[in-house]
């Protein structure tokens, strides 16, 4: 037979296996079953909430914690890992799409001096090996898939991270304010208790008391300057943790918290607060707080709105990609058919002879295939091991519906708490101020004794401190349900994964092509992922989703 006789039956065998199309094994993945919800969450207006919840932080009315997140989205460490884990992700459906077109392209040559007895020969060869093995059975296509929601679930993870770290600042941020008012609130209740001290040690003096009431004057002022340390101990440390969510130094952070606006909040508190020293405290009080504070939020929570967190996205593609796995194990089952050819020159002539390629050209070209028969045992544990690792993800799934509803609910009812728990300590500083106002008059005209004015100043000292802490918890309360309902990440839609510095270093190190130009898309948001025909084939319809692993 001729060589083009040969290389015409090589093309009709490979007409024949790719016009036959290939069937590709495994379950197909349609989902995850419908999470279980309270049923008094509601579902009437998931677009009203998302709204509400895309920059939640700015209800707080505070530029400076919108300015430290906006720097955080763009500065962060954790977030840039994250986008660079895209990065890799891009690369491995690169990779996995690589696979479907001939796996093997090799051109190889050599030159070699060959002795044979007394005779010497000079041997020369050129050589294209190809091989392609036919994606029969969807094994790289399935591959492409796991890859593509592999990718999908990097982007997710990026989106619960932003969410964490955007709560981390406001959490941060607010135990910061908190602190530091305690600190003005001690240091104001410090300069009224060195003023007793100094009422009494006149009366000391003039003999109207005894030693007693002096040191008594004394211990609390030393107690109430003891915890100043501590208090500013706890500043420190959120500034710190601030600092690194933004990724710069202590110092560079102060900048932005020791801000005008600030300044000139804490000038009117403590105006404020002195106005309040000779009176009666007034409904306005916590408009000259440093803690920032918010309107009294919905506590109805919509259903749909806690789906769309990323990290119950995150684990359904994880099941995505862990599903396609199932389908690549199986393919052992069956022969793997490939086309093969190898095109050369293979040329050998005695030593100081020119080479001769005239009837040196060698020609493979055809099908083969392979099959790992007798070895069913291992190919089918390696299919139930990847089967019972696909279940171990809806199991996960599971897992963080239940938690998603825990924490949702535990901000929930700790926020309506807190909110009762402050009205009550208001309560108790109004009282507490006006107890001290009216004991320190009796006690200068000499009608209670020095005990009961130290007792009326440590319960302010007190009630004022726990106060301010509370108001700490109620705000702080207000993060964690906006977290627990995973808001956040959609304020940053459309930004790239990578800052321009990294980029160009990337660029100058590494030939990128246009790849890290492609991060400059737009964030894909979960609730698009299940519906994306490219990657995932036909879209899913949430309300034919019958995978099991349903909580």
């Amino acid at each position: 037979m001729s060589v083009v006789s040969k290389i015409s039956v090589c093309i009709t065998v490979l007409s024949l296996l790719v016009t036959s199309g290939c069937t590709v094994l495994g379950p197909k993945f349609e989902g995850v079953a419908p999470a279980t919800l309270p049923t008094s969450w509601s579902t009437s207006d998931l677009e009203q909430s998302k709204n509400k919840t895309a920059r939640w932080w700015q209800q707080f009315d505070d530029p400076v914690l919108n300015e430290l997140v906006e720097k955080a989205s763009q500065q962060n460490l954790d977030l840039e890992a994250a986008g660079l884990r895209i990065l890799q992700a891009r690369t491995a459906v690169g990779v996995a799409e690589s696979f479907q077109y001939p796996q093997r392209q090799n051109v190889s040559g050599s030159v070699a001096k060959i002795y044979q007895n007394e005779n010497t020969f000079d041997n020369a060869s050129l050589s294209f090996d190809a091989a392609w093995e036919l994606d029969v059975w969807g094994r790289y296509a399935l591959g492409v898939e796991s890859a593509e929601a592999t990718l999908y679930a990097s982007i997710a993870s990026y989106h619960d991270i932003l969410v964490t770290i955007t709560s981390e600042v406001a959490r941060n941020y607010i135990n910061y304010r908190t602190f530091q008012e305690r600190v003005l609130l001690s240091e104001r209740n410090i300069e009224i208790q060195r003023r007793v001290e100094r009422i009494t040690e006149i009366q000391y003096e003039s003999g109207d008391v005894t030693e007693l009431d002096v040191q008594q004057a004394r211990t609390q002022l030393y107690n109430t300057e003891s915890a100043l340390p501590s208090l500013k101990i706890g500043m420190m440390q959120s500034r710190n943790a601030i600092a690194v969510l933004l990724g710069i130094l202590p110092d560079q952070v102060m900048v932005l918290l020791d801000s005008p606006w600030v300044d000139a909040k804490v000038k009117v508190f403590d105006n404020k607060y002195e106005g309040t020293r000779n009176s009666r405290l007034t409904s306005d009080y916590d408009q000259y707080s440093l803690i920032p504070a918010t309107l009294p939020i919905s506590t109805q929570v919509d259903a749909g709105l806690v789906l769309r967190r990323p990290d119950l996205q995150l684990a359904e593609l994880q099941a995505h990609a862990q599903n396609s796995q199932i389908g690549i194990a199986e393919a052992d089952l069956y022969p793997q058919f490939s086309l093969f050819g190898v095109i050369g020159l293979n040329s050998t002539v005695p030593a100081g002879n020119d080479f001769s390629f005239s009837d040196s050209l060698n020609l493979s070209l055809g099908p083969a295939f392979s099959w790992n028969i007798f070895q069913y045992g291992r190919v089918k544990n390696a299919i139930r091991a990847q089967d019972a690792r696909f279940q171990e993800t809806l199991t996960n799934y599971n897992k963080q519906v239940l938690l998603a509803v825990q924490e949702v609910t535990n901000a929930l009812e700790s926020y309506q708490l807190n909110q009762y728990q402050q009205k009550l300590a208001f309560r108790s500083v109004d009282a507490s101020v006006r107890a001290y106002n009216i004991s320190l008059t009796q006690y200068e005209n000499g009608q209670i004794s020095f005990e009961r004015l130290l007792n009326s100043l440590e319960k302010m000292t007190r009630s004022e401190d726990a106060y301010a802490i509370v108001k700490g918890n109620v705000a702080n309360q207000v993060v964690a349900l906006y977290k627990s309902l995973g808001g956040g990440w959609e304020a940053e839609t459309g930004r790239p994964y990578l800052n321009d510095a990294l980029r160009s270093q990337m660029e100058n190190r590494t030939d990128w092509g246009e790849m890290l130009d492609e991060t400059q898309l737009p964030l894909l948001s979960p609730d698009q992922v299940p519906n994306a025909v490219s990657p995932f084939g036909e879209p899913i319809d949430p309300a034919k989703q019958s995978y099991p692993g349903g909580p």
